[in-house]
Order: C-alpha cells, then structure tokens, then sequence
C-alpha cells in the first residue's frame, strides 16, 4: 500500500486496510470533515452497504496512529474527526 495523499482542504483520510480494502476497492478515500466519530460507521455504511456486518463490527479503528473505540450512533460523543485527521480501518487478520 502506497502513503495515502494528504485530504483536500475540509476532508480527511480514512485508509483501508485487508478485506476493508477488497470490500471497498479502495486503500484510501477523503471524507468530508467534520464528523463525528460516532457516525462514521453509518457514513461508510450508507457508501458501502454490508460493509458494517462485514467488516466493521470486527475492526480496529485508528484516528492519528491512536487507536480508539468506536462509540455507537446513540452514543453522547462528541470526538469530531477534524480536516487532516487520517483514521485507518484495520480488519482482523488470520495467519496461518
């Protein structure tokens, strides 16, 4: 995977990595700033449907190299992803 590029002005980066990758057919999109972290999954859901089920409910989430739970849609948090931010999508992988 090649370095994302920095988000045009007033979005940021979510990179996908594994079968959020395949799911997706990207490694990375711009997103516009500001959301709410608690909505995320519900703006890549409404983008890629099934995406939650399949590859959400059992990731890891990083926003700047920290990684951070995802609260859920009724959730009172109020964490915004900002302009710049980068958040990455990090699915479980299996070894073998």
């Amino acid at each position: 995977m090649t370095s994302a590029p920095k988000p045009p002005p007033g979005h940021f980066n979510v990179l996908y990595f594994a079968s959020a990758g395949s799911f997706t057919g990207k490694d990375h999109e711009a997103l516009p700033a500001t959301l709410p972290l608690r909505k995320l999954f519900a703006e890549l859901e409404s983008r890629y449907p099934g995406i939650k089920a399949k590859i959400l409910d059992s990731c890891l989430v990083t926003v700047n190299l920290d990684y951070v739970d995802v609260p859920g849609e009724e959730s009172a948090d109020e964490t915004l992803l900002q302009e710049a931010d980068e958040v990455a999508i990090i699915p479980p992988v299996s070894s073998g």
